[in-house]
């Protein structure tokens, strides 16, 4: 179980680092990140110190807000820029 996380982890991951043009995909990427890091607390609460009921649902509710936050900054940058690419962001410009 620990090796299917992981390695669904590691492939959102080369994800992330490979398709970086634009920002969306790069947030679809963090989503499934939180999601496999929700799943693995769903399914290992044998293993935690905490309530295994809380976690869980302490971790989805961040990655709700994680989402929220990158989509609102999504079209922050998309209505300031133009465009969502990240090539076009310049961070010392910004």
């Amino acid at each position: 179980m620990t090796l299917m996380l992981t390695m669904m982890f590691s492939i959102v991951l080369a994800g992330l680092s490979f398709h970086r043009m634009h920002l969306l995909s790069a947030l679809l990427c963090l989503e499934g990140m939180m999601l496999t890091i929700f799943i693995g607390l769903s399914l290992l609460p044998s293993q935690l110190s905490l309530n295994p009921f809380m976690s869980p649902l302490v971790m989805l509710t961040m990655s709700a807000c994680e989402a929220a936050l990158g989509l609102s900054l999504m079209i922050a940058t998309a209505r300031s820029h133009g465009t969502d690419n990240l090539k076009t962001l310049n961070l010392l410009q910004c």
